[in-house]
């Protein structure tokens, strides 16, 4: 669905206290698009989807399945009919509306033009994350210090001082002196000066096109999508497609899907196909829950979800399977709710053997559903007594291998050994990243985690390098190394013989954030003999499943 519902408003941007002055106030005139009303009208069904009401009916989803396509030079793409069915290519052309019909491939290029003259982007980028769910939090706290932000993905997740409110240079810059002056030392000003843009076009009947914005279908509802050359040989899509603009100058390829028929294509490909009913249909449950609750993600780039681990995996029908699908229609519509409202459906691969609260990976308010659980199905670890943020406790657990939901799978614990160089360069890397001025250390001492949750995840980790010692805060410290998969690790120093320091190894469990579900503990509850609803209460306390209405809450 295009979100194209506003409303007009008169907005006086409230004073940002800093130390000591106050940010000149500034009065703004704009159109602001209305998230809860464009989502009411979404499931409401006043688009060209039925939304999800009591009745059963489906809501149309809007998903980047290729995010930002003509990122590199020449890069090509190919949208293909099924057999004896023909693609429609629908366009602006001038004051009108074009059609193309055609019953071959149809090869999406991508070539770099010259502008007449140069053209500056710029925009105020106040902090860079890991995931959408620290950046979410971020912009609520400038939202309330009156700065007018938004979410976008252009590699990790940023947060952007809005473009349209910002507009010119002068703004940008007395935002940017205000909020530096705040305290807020990682923000910047990221401008790029560009003489040519990404241009897309397509051949069809030896006449080239060149336009913005390209809507595709295709009589029988399915799309073959490739980045290769071969027909044939890319993934299946249901749906229409849509060719549209993104925010980083680039373009996004969009599958408008119906719920039902994209968790086909979520299900096998977050969980896998061999696996019990019951895990089948409670990863069901999620996905669409998870869907529905999270429509707000992509709202920079008008579309709501993406196809990778930033959301879920999604690869249109071609992972699709009998089994995977039952599951599907046995709980078709079937989300899962706390207090009437979508729970926050977040899950994971493996836990390493507890689960955690949703402050002990990312910033903000903890669900009182996603709170610590040791995944096993007889609990013989008491957290209220043996807290695992006490390292001796924590050491003990994770030497434990036994008894768990996950202790036949090879990722529930694992040991790493890094060179201290290795460690050096990979947090060089995140450190620039973040724009932080630590990046320019040469050597790093030592490494200690310093505070950790009752579920034992890493919340701060202090390094010590040759300019001084800095934190590292929750989910930073996976994207600060290689080598740990979770934060649910100690470290051991090495010296291998040696005088100096060689390096640390990670000792550790889990792959992934560890909140909520475990896929692969799901499964051995499953195989336990162990229901639906009763899986998914062991891993979101006090919640239960219902159709989606109109009166549950997002």
């Amino acid at each position: 669905m295009r979100q194209n519902h506003y409303a007009t408003k008169q907005i006086e941007m409230p004073r940002l206290r800093t130390k000591g002055q106050n940010l000149v106030k500034i009065k703004f005139s704009f159109w602001r698009l209305s998230y809860s009303v464009v989502t009411a009208f979404c499931l409401l069904g006043l688009t060209a989807a039925s939304g999800p009401t009591s009745n059963g009916n489906d809501v149309e989803l809007r998903v980047g399945i290729i995010q930002r396509f003509g990122e590199k030079s020449k890069t090509k793409l190919q949208l293909e009919p099924t057999k004896g069915d023909r693609l429609r290519l629908r366009f602006q052309a001038g004051n009108k509306l074009q059609t193309i019909v055609t019953e071959k491939p149809v090869k999406l290029e991508t070539v770099m033009q010259a502008l007449p003259k140069p053209l500056v982007e710029e925009v105020v980028v106040l902090g860079t994350y890991r995931t959408f769910e620290t950046a979410e939090d971020s912009a609520k706290k400038w939202r309330s210090q009156g700065v007018e932000v938004e979410i976008s993905q252009p590699e990790r997740w940023q947060v952007w001082a809005k473009r349209d409110v910002y507009s010119t240079a002068l703004l940008r810059r007395l935002l940017f002196q205000n909020v530096q002056a705040s305290g807020a030392k990682m923000a910047y000003v990221d401008t790029k000066i560009q003489d040519k843009v990404p241009r897309v076009s397509w051949v069809v009947n030896d006449i080239r096109y060149s336009p913005k914005d390209l809507a595709i279908s295709a009589d029988k509802n399915l799309i073959r999508v490739s980045q290769g050359e071969k027909p044939g040989t890319g993934r299946l899509y249901a749906g229409r497609m849509t060719l549209q603009p993104n925010a980083y100058g680039t373009y996004t390829l969009v599958n408008e899907v119906q719920l039902e028929t994209y968790l086909r294509g979520v299900v096998p490909n977050e969980i896998g196909t061999n696996v019990p009913q019951a895990a089948l249909e409670s990863q069901a449950i999620l996905a669409r829950t998870y869907a529905l609750r999270n429509l707000r993600r992509f709202a920079v780039d008008n579309y709501q979800l993406c196809a990778d681990t930033h959301c879920q995996v999604y690869y249109g029908l071609s992972g699709a399977t009998a089994k995977t699908d039952k599951a599907i229609a046995a709980t078709k519509g079937m989300v899962l709710t706390y207090n009437n409202q979508l729970v926050d459906a977040l899950y994971s691969s493996t836990t390493g053997g507890v689960t955690a609260f949703f402050s002990d990976v990312w910033n903000g308010e903890d669900r009182p559903y996603l709170r610590p659980v040791v995944d096993a199905p007889i609990n013989f670890w008491n957290l209220s007594q043996q807290s695992l943020a006490d390292e001796k406790n924590f050491q003990r657990f994770i030497s434990m291998k036994q008894g768990f939901n996950e202790s036949n799978w090879d990722i529930f614990r694992w040991r790493k050994e890094t060179p201290i160089e290795d460690i050096a360069k990979d947090l060089q890397k995140f450190l620039r990243v973040k724009n932080s001025p630590y990046a320019n250390f040469k050597t790093i001492e030592a490494i200690a985690v310093t505070k950790r949750s009752p579920s034992g995840r890493i919340l701060d980790l202090a390094v010590k390098t040759d300019i001084g010692i800095f934190t590292l805060h929750k989910d930073e410290v996976r994207s600060a190394f290689a080598a740990p998969v979770s934060t649910l690790f100690y470290l051991q120093p090495l010296n291998k013989g040696k005088p100096e320091l060689w390096g640390y190894a990670f000792i550790g469990g889990g792959l992934g954030h560890g909140v909520g579900l475990s896929q692969t503990g799901a499964q051995n509850l499953a195989k336990l003999g162990w229901s639906t609803p009763k899986i998914l209460q062991f891993y979101y306390p006090g919640t239960k499943v219902q159709i989606f209405n109109d009166k549950i809450k997002l």
